[in-house]
């Protein structure tokens, strides 16, 4: 499962591939108990690194499989 994580003032965005036995309900209540409570949101990744983020250069999070289809261009 991949994790995407937009941050204010800068136009990158931080990913992070998530072991496989996350599950998208886990990660989601990790994210919104770190941005509840402020201060830094920690995740590990498939290699055992973690990974901080302040929770107040947070924009966006996205929760998804390196599985899904991605879009790209017009159309439906």
């Amino acid at each position: 499962m991949d994790l995407r994580i937009g941050l204010t003032q800068t136009p990158k965005e931080l990913e992070v591939h998530l072991p496989e036995d996350a599950t998208p309900e886990s990660v989601k209540a990790t994210v919104d108990s770190a941005l509840t409570a402020g201060g830094t949101l920690w995740v590990t990744d498939r290699k055992g690194r973690q990974i901080g983020i302040a929770t107040e250069k947070v924009a966006y999070v996205e929760i998804g499989s390196p599985d899904d289809e991605r879009r790209i261009g017009f159309g439906g």
